[in-house]
């Protein structure tokens, strides 16, 4: 077949069409990612309040990490979060991430100055059950299936103390929102968040968490 017979044939016009598509989703899946961050990112400094802020990104277009120092006289002295967002930019791909993956992660650390007052997990049960987390000492804790919301989650807890502000916070949230697992680890003296950063939601669904924490921890 010689050039002029290649280029008007249907299979390279299918292919030049295939190309400009992979194109513009290249671009337009870089352009979303970068909305979801930014909009992620911003909502937790907002809630958040740092005198000193870090991100960096550490996979490309697909994930992104932030460093919130706090001020002195808060309970938390530092945030860490790590998002992680399926690959929009890559059309071939995605349809396996999305499989495999599901959804996109925001992973939240917060850094307690003084004692938390023991171990504690809310955790939404479909999540718990599709490859989350698992929870180290759960042979030793007291374990409940709840209703938050419109979702059922498994309530951990070490003493009935810990049960009491964990149903405490759900009664002050009544919807979970984007919110699927918070750890209370007091050995580490950090409290661990997980939730599917949806853009306009996370501020609102992050903001009470820090609060909370004042609330409960031993001066």
């Amino acid at each position: 077949m010689t050039m002029n017979n290649l280029v008007t044939t249907p299979v390279f016009y299918l292919f030049i069409a295939f190309s400009f598509l992979l194109g513009f989703g290249y671009f337009w899946g870089r352009r979303r990612n970068k909305q979801i961050f930014l909009s992620v990112f911003n909502a937790l400094v907002e809630a958040a309040r740092p005198v000193d802020q870090t991100f960096t990104t550490i996979g490309g277009v697909v994930g992104y990490h932030a460093n919130l120092h706090l001020k002195k006289e808060s309970p938390v002295s530092r945030i860490d979060a790590t998002i992680t967002l399926l690959p929009r930019h890559s059309w071939l791909y995605i349809p396996i991430s999305m499989i495999i993956m599901r959804y996109d992660r925001l992973f939240i650390t917060l850094y307690i100055r003084p004692t938390l007052p023991g171990e504690g997990h809310i955790i939404e049960k479909v999540y718990a059950g599709f490859r989350g987390p698992k929870i180290k000492n759960a042979d030793r804790l007291q374990k409940e299936l709840i209703r938050w919301g419109n979702l059922n989650f498994y309530l951990y807890y070490e003493t009935v103390k810990v049960r009491d502000q964990l149903i405490q916070y759900i009664d002050r949230n009544p919807q979970p929102g984007i919110i699927r697992h918070i750890a209370l680890i007091p050995e580490q003296k950090k409290c661990f968040v997980f939730m599917i950063p949806r853009r306009e939601e996370v501020g609102k669904y992050f903001g009470p968490i820090p609060r909370w924490i004042s609330s409960i921890v031993k001066k």
